[in-house]
């Protein structure tokens, strides 16, 4: 760091009038050692005012392999999230994210919102629902646009995410996400808000999430059974993100790697933006299944067996452990003793095969330096004993468990915390926390059909 040094005063200096600070607590000046020079520090930054949230109440929806999870909630002034009522139901008719049977995930959906509705006291008609089905796809796009050396406006940074859009649209997936992450005015790079800029030439670097269609209409689809409307799709993994990530680390550069019951997410974030998402078909329920065939027990007292005496590192004491087993067509009082260093050698594999196909995703990324910072865990399977170890062992990375931070109203117990990762981020995303252009809706327009598009395409290019 190059300090700024203040030349020492001559001997027996003339005395000076001191100046005033216009601020009281400035360091408008400061001791001298006894050197006689003196660091000049920079005055202290003000302090940030509480985030600004969009007025009214919102609700979300987080639809998972092994729960169904809605919030309702507002943004309070002081800068939190207040959640006004809460329901969850363990998820039927879905897998891997997707929906499998359009009834069974349309009574999971009702039930655990009709329970929200209830504590909450009022009724959702619209809500934000996470995105992990679809096999969505992270890519990133250079887009120029021709300016003419006048002043950019909304109309040209709309236009740029439109080329942007129009570059990835493919056939059977539909566009969820299109996020400038910076702008260049002709030469000048990592504009943040191009507008009011004079330029000849607009360019932008964007990401662009998108996820296979039948998937996106089989979802809207139970969702309208169930009565309700898709007030916008997020990605999960950027959702996980908002939750449980503070400014800093989204600038330095982190990974988010939400490990879910079917899935799991990774979102790298570096300089302030999401730079890349990716979804893995594999999560705690594998290991559940896991253990519920080795051992042949039901798939209820594997989870029993993983969430009581789960870990995923071996311990001294773990082969003296007896745990008892029912195993499948054994009536209900006979059971067999199993020692827990059985039951860690059947989840050891499963955690390591999921945190090295991560550290693959990591390497392949191609998004730099974002890419090697610290590494944040959350969601449920992340809440098994030795899974952080592990993680910083096979990672090679500083590695933390994130906690939704910043929201009031959840249930009592912290440690179940990070499985509200993804619905406590799109509580954040419904009340505003969205992106830097956030005053500027960029936002994918809905199901356009091939007529719309055209329009719109014409539109915007006039």
């Amino acid at each position: 760091m190059n300090d700024l040094v203040v030349t020492p005063q001559p001997e027996n200096p003339a005395p000076a009038r001191r100046r005033r600070s216009r601020r009281r607590g400035a360091d408008a000046a400061l001791p001298a050692p006894a050197g006689g020079r003196v660091i000049a520090l920079p005055p202290p930054d003000e302090p940030t005012p509480p985030r600004g949230w969009r007025q009214g109440v919102f609700g979300v929806l987080d639809i998972g392999s092994t729960k169904i999870m809605c919030l309702i909630g507002r943004g309070e002034s002081d800068g939190t999230l207040r959640v006004l009522g809460h329901g969850w139901r363990r998820s039927h008719g879905v897998r891997s994210g997707g929906i499998v049977d359009l009834r069974d995930a349309e009574a999971a959906i009702r039930a655990a919102v009709g329970q929200a509705e209830d504590m909450a006291e009022r009724r959702l008609d619209n809500v934000y629902v996470n995105l992990s089905c679809g096999h969505p796809e992270s890519r990133l796009f250079n887009v120029r646009w021709p300016v003419g050396g006048r002043e950019i406006t909304e109309s040209d940074v709309r236009r740029v995410v439109t080329e942007g859009r129009m570059r990835a649209m493919s056939e059977g997936r539909s566009i969820l996400h299109t996020m400038p992450l910076d702008f260049s005015v002709d030469e000048t790079a990592g504009v943040a808000d191009p507008r009011g800029h004079l330029c000849d030439q607009l360019t932008s670097r964007l990401h662009v999430i998108d996820a296979s269609t039948t998937a996106l209409r089989n979802l809207e689809t139970v969702l309208t059974r169930a009565e309700l409307k898709i007030e916008e799709l997020v990605s999960a993994p950027l959702a996980s993100g908002l939750a449980v990530l503070d400014a800093d680390e989204r600038e330095l550069g982190v990974t988010v790697v939400d490990m879910g019951g079917g899935t799991t997410s990774i979102a790298i974030f570096g300089e302030g933006q999401l730079l890349h998402t990716a979804c893995l078909p594999v999560g705690g329920m594998h290991v559940t299944r896991d253990i519920a065939h080795v051992l042949s027990t039901s798939p209820d007292s594997a989870e029993w067996l993983k969430t009581m005496y789960g870990s995923a590192e071996l311990s001294a004491d773990d082969d003296l452990d007896l745990l008892p087993v029912q195993l499948i067509g054994d009536d209900d009082n006979h059971f067999v003793k199993v020692s827990r260093a059985k039951v860690v050698s059947i989840i050891r594999p499963r955690i390591e095969e999921t945190l090295e196909m991560v550290r693959d995703r990591l390497e392949s990324a191609g998004v730099g330096r974002a890419a090697d910072g610290r590494v944040v865990l959350t969601g449920g399977a992340s809440l098994l004993d030795g899974v952080g170890n592990m993680a910083a062992r096979i990672l090679n990375r500083q590695v933390r468990l994130g906690r939704p931070t910043g929201i009031r109203g959840l249930p009592e117990d912290p440690a179940a915390w990070p499985s509200f990762a993804t619905s406590a981020g799109l509580l954040a995303w419904a009340a505003g926390a969205g992106g830097a252009l956030g005053d500027l809706d960029l936002s994918e327009p809905r199901s356009p059909g091939l007529l719309r598009r055209v329009i719109e395409f014409i539109r915007d290019r006039v």
